[in-house]
């Protein structure tokens, strides 16, 4: 088993880190009644400029652009990406609804198809300057739309720039090594299924389980098949589970088949919708495991493109993903205002007046309950999954 080489502030510092912000697609309108908000993104990056977090020496913004025609063709098919296509020039199609388009999760707007391939550009233009190695970090706040599937737009996502990104790696350089690690709430399946029976890329995913969560799936028995098989990893946690309950699962799984597996380049979907407060999903998580794990991942990515995805408490994402970037960058978030009258900016932390989340546990049947499951998950992954691994 190699030592695998992780990201240090010395090599950060040096190599540099990209943030992909544009004004423009963060304040795209889903509607008034929908729970995606783009316009999280723009509260993180004005709260990492409030906290000095945004304009050190080896940092660059990279405005997303959209994707070209063809590339979008490296996960979905040509009659999904036609059909968005007509819904965006009005040509409503009945049809359009088995694809996904035009459900409540899913409305057909004006613009939306151009919004996605920026969105999805600005995570390829990451992504390709990794691989260029004119950085080590990168954090695209507006992208992570893991649920999309290569022919049906789902979970608020209509074009998986996950997928084609991660693809688009592998096309310039065969012989790499991805681990995509997801520690969203929900389940990243269309991820999952860009790279079911592929054995370069190890899908890593901790999530609330489908027993009470779209996208009802993700179990600890979806592995993989074919040449991929124990390549996909699924740790669902129960309902109500709390930061020990992700921390136990997180430490016994993750680091040994990151190690095992060395990777190139890892790419981390960063959702903050396991949060307490989340309106969406029933986890009950606070930043500070979110930042255990996200120490834990920086050490062992050689290069790291960090993805937004999900979060519904708009606030508190809004610190979580500023804490994230201040842990890629290995400098601690310093508030500029604190002090002066009006310090407060826009509210995301008046809750507890930091960053920072006051600590919390779960407690008596929940936590009991959430813990055996987390117990019994982990024993089956140890079992049937890290033997393929050397584990």
């Amino acid at each position: 088993m190699s030592e695998i080489k992780g990201l240090t502030q010395q090599a950060v510092h040096k190599k540099g880190s990209l943030f992909v912000y544009s004004d423009e697609l963060a304040w795209f309108d889903f509607g008034t009644d929908h729970p995606f908000k783009p316009e999280r993104s723009a509260k993180t990056y004005e709260l990492c400029n409030r906290y000095a977090l945004m304009h050190q020496p080896w940092m660059k913004i990279l405005k997303p652009e959209s994707i070209e025609d063809n590339m979008i063709h490296l996960f979905h098919n040509s009659k999904y990406i036609d059909l968005l296509k007509d819904a965006e020039k009005g040509d409503i199609r009945l049809e359009m609804l088995e694809h996904g388009i035009g459900t409540s999760d899913n409305p057909i707007l004006s613009g939306i198809l151009e919004w996605s391939l920026k969105v999805t550009g600005g995570t390829v233009a990451a992504m390709n300057q990794l691989m260029q190695n004119n950085a080590l970090v990168a954090f695209n706040p507006l992208g992570g739309f893991h649920h999309a599937k290569s022919d049906q737009a789902e979970g608020f996502c209509y074009v998986n720039d996950i997928a084609i990104a991660i693809k688009e790696a592998i096309r310039q350089k065969n012989d790499i090594k991805v681990v995509y690690i997801d520690i969203d709430a929900h389940h990243g399946n269309g991820v999952q299924e860009a790279f079911y029976d592929d054995p370069t890329v190890l899908v890593i995913s901790i999530h609330e389980t489908g027993k009470t969560l779209y996208p009802w799936v993700g179990f600890e028995t979806e592995m993989g098949e074919g040449d991929g098989k124990g390549f996909t990893v699924n740790v669902p946690i129960e309902a109500g589970s709390d930061d020990e309950v992700f921390l136990y699962v997180f430490d016994n799984i993750v680091p040994p088949l990151f190690e095992s597996f060395s990777p190139d380049v890892v790419v981390a979907e960063l959702g903050a919708d396991t949060m307490i407060s989340d309106p969406l999903t029933h986890l009950k998580l606070t930043n500070n495991s979110y930042q255990n794990a996200i120490k834990k991942i920086v050490e062992r990515s050689p290069r790291l493109l960090a993805l937004g995805g999900g979060g519904y408490d708009l606030f508190r994402t809004a610190r979580c993903w500023t804490l994230a970037w201040s842990i890629m960058n290995f400098i601690e978030p310093l508030d500029e205002l604190a002090g002066l009258v009006g310090g407060m900016m826009f509210g995301p932390e008046s809750e507890v007046g930091s960053l920072y989340d006051r600590s919390y546990a779960s407690s008596g049947e929940i936590k009991d309950k959430a813990m055996s499951e987390a117990q019994r998950v982990m024993t089956y992954i140890q079992k049937e999954i890290f033997p393929i691994h050397g584990i």
